[in-house]
């Protein structure tokens, strides 16, 4: 047989050399729409290419895309999202980087090799993003779907650079925050809640504890202890498209965490769970006994749309600014704690973020006021004692 071609056995490829001296090796992958699909293989001898063919061969068999010049982003991202996103995320996490490449990444690469994909793709696809008005912190999301895709790529051997790392994100425009209640205007909020048997508590805790809205709505009676005053935050509530509302782990390792409960929440929780076993009797048989501190009559989960809508009555019921958000209720716990003289790696364990740094870029805007208090606290050292 000739040097220039050797065939090998059926569905194991074939190896040749090309008239520019270089060595080719070709993997048949099926048919798609009427055509037969190769996967590609190049190397400066025989024996490179022939383990590139090996490894593709293994990677088949164990259910792995063939890596080759011919395999495109698009397939390569398909791949990724179902084999490995979807193992090893949360579901709102997987939903999210889904869509993002969906509905932006694919069209636009999609049917580029994947070897071929360069930083000016990854560049252009940004700037086309930013031009259809689409967020800076979107199109920073878009970039990170890529950025982690492409170094699974690098991991297995499929490219040998993640281009996207070579392209700035684009600035970060800071995101309006919605309004921050004031310790007045909390206050107001809890006094107008305290007609309402199932707010008021859950509110009180929310102000008190800087919650997530899911982490709220995910709390059970056996994380509390109420004699002792602690709380552990171990889960969320979240609803799902096409699986409704769902617990799952909390948004980082750092969001599990043991607080102290302060007595205003005590006092609050042990008056909800006495109405809760009216509820209970009053339910009869229709009771679900989920085990959560916060929950319907009939005691299944309250939806987090829902909470939105009682929450926005409640702001008009107080007559305060329809702008808050549900979340700005952490916000104004963080804030008033700032306020108060509480250090921010205090605040950061106590929201549960992932580093302080977080924490200091969330409330870099609450920095001035405390700066002018600091100078005024230094002034006072330097007033003279009658």
């Amino acid at each position: 047989m000739s040097d220039r071609r050797r065939k090998r056995g059926q569905g194991e490829g074939t190896i040749r050399k090309r008239e520019d001296d270089r060595w080719e090796g070709r993997l048949a992958l099926g048919w798609r729409g009427g055509r037969r699909r190769f996967s590609y293989f190049y190397g400066r001898t025989r024996d490179e290419v022939q383990q590139q063919l090996i490894k593709a061969l293994h990677d088949r068999s164990q259910g792995l895309p063939a890596v080759g010049e011919k395999q495109t982003v698009g397939t390569f991202i398909e791949h990724w999202l179902e084999h490995t996103i979807k193992l090893s995320v949360r579901p709102r996490t997987y939903q999210s980087y889904e869509l993002l490449s969906r509905l932006h990444i694919v069209p636009d690469l999609g049917r580029l090799p994947l070897t071929k994909l360069t930083p000016e793709h990854v560049e252009a696809l940004l700037a086309r993003k930013l031009k259809a008005n689409l967020s800076a912190q979107t199109v920073r999301h878009v970039r990170t779907v890529l950025r982690r895709c492409l170094a699974q790529a690098v991991k297995r051997g499929a490219v040998l650079r993640n281009v996207a790392t070579m392209v700035e994100p684009p600035r970060l425009v800071r995101r309006r925050q919605g309004h921050v209640l004031d310790a007045e205007q909390a206050r107001l909020l809890l006094t107008t809640a305290q007609s309402d048997r199932l707010m008021f508590p859950l509110l009180t805790v929310a102000l008190s504890l800087g919650l997530r809205r899911g982490e709220l709505l995910g709390l059970r009676w056996t994380d509390i202890d109420t004699d002792a005053g602690r709380i552990s935050i171990s889960r969320s509530i979240q609803r799902y498209k096409g699986a409704g509302l769902q617990a799952t782990d909390p948004k980082t390792e750092h969001s599990r965490r043991l607080l102290t409960l302060p007595q205003a929440c005590v006092r609050a929780l042990r008056a909800w769970k006495a109405h809760q076993s009216e509820q209970r009797l009053a339910a009869g048989p229709d009771w679900q006994d989920t085990g959560l501190i916060f929950t319907t009559p009939i005691g299944t989960p309250v939806d987090p749309r829902n909470l939105h809508r009682q929450f926005k009555h409640m702001l008009g019921a107080a007559e305060l600014p329809q702008v808050s958000r549900f979340h700005d209720l952490r916000h104004a716990c963080a804030t008033y704690l700032l306020s108060q003289g509480v250090t921010l790696r205090t605040i950061s364990d106590l929201l549960g973020h992932s580093s302080i740094s977080v924490t200091s870029d969330v409330y870099a805007q609450v920095a001035p006021q405390l700066l002018d208090d600091a100078a005024r606290k230094i002034d006072a050292l330097f007033v003279a004692p009658h």
